[in-house]
């Protein structure tokens, strides 16, 4: 099984490189596969880009896997 996750690009830097927010948890990424521009929203799977979202839908997204962690007494994205 195969999960993409939500994430806000917040810089983007040479290369097709990008640094993106999981709602707390920032990582650089690639963006080869997509357009983007600061502020939008990415699926990211493996590292990279790979379908934009709209804000809603991505924030919706990100508020299930938050569900879902706090029911398996996990936090989604550890400190």
């Amino acid at each position: 099984m195969c999960i993409a996750v939500p994430a806000e690009i917040i810089e983007i830097k040479e290369g097709n490189i990008a640094l993106v927010d999981f709602g707390g948890l920032k990582q650089e990424i690639r963006i080869d596969l997509v357009d983007v521009i600061i502020g939008d929203f990415v699926l990211v799977h493996v590292g990279f880009a790979i379908q934009k979202l709209n804000r809603d839908e991505a924030l919706e997204t990100r508020e299930l896997f938050k569900q879902c962690y706090e029911e398996m007494g996990q936090e989604a994205f550890p400190a």
